[in-house]
């Protein structure tokens, strides 16, 4: 069981980390990213490590909000120009 359950979460990662890389439209793009750094919190919970996975949530929270505000300030000078 938790082999299939190890082996999805790493396909999830992977999928998502591909389109977080590929994807054109910002906001789609921070979305993969934001799911992707879920994942590998589940990938670390299904681990037996909860507070590896506490702290990947945290730090990688912060970096979700440092990437939509790089993003606002991208879009604001698209619609600027």
């Amino acid at each position: 069981m938790t082999d299939a359950v190890s082996l999805t979460v790493a396909v999830l990662i992977v999928a998502f980390a591909i389109m977080a890389v590929e994807m054109r439209d910002l906001v789609r793009m921070a979305i993969a990213f934001s799911m992707m750094s879920i994942m590998v919190a589940i990938a670390f919970y299904v681990m037996c490590s909860p507070y590896v996975s506490a702290f990947q949530l945290a730090v990688n929270a912060g970096a979700v909000t440092v990437l939509f505000l790089a993003l606002l300030h991208v879009i604001k000078k698209r619609r600027l120009d």
